[in-house]
């Protein structure tokens, strides 16, 4: 499988119509600016990346500060056309570096047991299963995981 080499880009909160775009181009049910604008309303060191392949954004990431010293990946995903090419492996690789060069120790993340390239994904990349948590919204289980920076 060739792998893309995609431009990581961080963007700012003025560019969340980038990542709504993206985001209902992928998942349902859909959502609207605001509802990135309010999750990250008082978030302290709120991370946004989007990758591009020949500037066509494929990506996005959405991150911020759980508590001093832990990084929470809230919500990424990859367009269904430019799956399986390692953009997601490229995104949480940057938000890493990032997190890491901001004094984070640890990142935290959840996901949903159904989503099994995503589970795959965080086991490749080192994060160990820290517990289960149910999402009352969904009527359904999150993963959580956590990897170490240091």
């Amino acid at each position: 499988v060739p792998m893309a080499n995609a431009k990581i880009d961080i963007i700012g909160q003025p560019d969340l119509p980038v990542i709504a775009e993206l985001y209902n181009q992928m998942f349902r049910p859909q959502h609207d600016v605001a509802f990135f604008s309010r999750r990250l309303l008082g978030r302290y060191n709120p991370l946004l990346l989007i990758a591009s392949l020949d500037s066509q954004p494929v990506g996005f990431y959405t991150g911020f500060e759980l508590k001093p010293g832990t990084f929470f990946s809230w919500l990424y995903g990859v367009h269904p056309d430019f799956r399986r090419i390692g953009i997601a492996s490229q995104l949480m690789d940057a938000a890493h570096a990032w997190a890491a060069e901001h004094g984070y120790e640890t990142m935290r993340y959840e996901c949903y047991n159904q989503h099994r390239p995503m589970l795959h994904l965080a086991i490749a990349k080192e994060y160990d299963i820290v517990g289960i948590r149910w999402d009352s919204d969904r009527g359904n289980n999150l993963v959580i995981f956590e990897k170490s920076l240091t």
